[in-house]
């Protein structure tokens, strides 16, 4: 009797932990094409018109104060988008929930470093994921069209994400080489297509939201 129930409980939990792979596979592929959907080269992203802002999603910053490899990158697109007429204004947006730690400092000192008029540069200083940049985005700076600049392998996500906020969102990929860690990366990314698949459905405030800043404006409204 012991023995039989034991089976049962080994088969049961077999079932679950299949039905729970086949599921997690399912989203990440919906997510990857629809997301897909939306990404352009370069050269695609300069012919769209009425681009409200090239959105810069943050990436880590070393304790030194310069931007990581990746999101060097990410930066050094944003910034080819708009010298190119992709759109009018840069949104860098990241994490800066602690005095010590800012990456969107980072993020505009090298797009007015690589001669962006700082007015043009906004900053989301609440972008602490990529479900509360776009949201942010949205409410915050009032934008219903953007290009969005992160990797590739995190490039669908976010215009998954967009889409499902109501934005009308493009993306570049800003893979200029290969990053180390990338497969960890990989693997953690479709257990992350997964929850934002279920936030984007059901919305929830992200943490901070606050009063309006028109990204039409002056970008130096959001300086620390």
């Amino acid at each position: 009797m012991k023995r039989r129930w034991i089976r049962g409980t080994v088969i049961a939990l077999g079932c679950v932990a299949a039905v729970s792979l086949l599921a997690t596979l399912g989203i990440n592929a919906h997510v990857k094409t629809v997301g897909g959907r939306h990404i352009l080269t370069q050269q695609e992203a300069t012919t769209l018109t009425d681009v409200d802002c090239v959105v810069v999603l943050g990436c880590l910053v070393r304790e030194d104060g310069t931007p990581s490899d990746m999101l060097r990158d990410r930066l050094k697109r944003g910034v080819a988008l708009y010298k190119e007429g992709a759109a009018p204004k840069l949104l860098m947006s990241g994490d800066h929930g602690r005095q010590e730690y800012n990456e969107v400092e980072t993020m505009k000192a090298y797009a007015v470093g690589e001669g962006v008029p700082s007015e043009d540069v906004f900053m989301d200083h609440a972008g602490f994921s990529t479900y509360e940049t776009m949201y942010r985005a949205r409410e915050i700076f009032g934008a219903k069209k953007v290009l969005v600049v992160t990797q590739e392998y995190h490039l669908y996500r976010a215009l998954y994400i967009a889409e499902r906020l109501g934005l009308e969102a493009w993306g570049v990929a800003s893979d200029y080489e290969t990053y180390y860690g990338q497969t960890k990366r990989d693997v953690r990314e479709v257990l992350a297509r997964v929850k934002d698949c279920f936030l984007s459905h059901f919305q929830p405030q992200p943490t901070f939201l606050g009063e309006a800043i028109p990204v039409s404006g002056n970008g130096d409204v959001t300086n620390d």
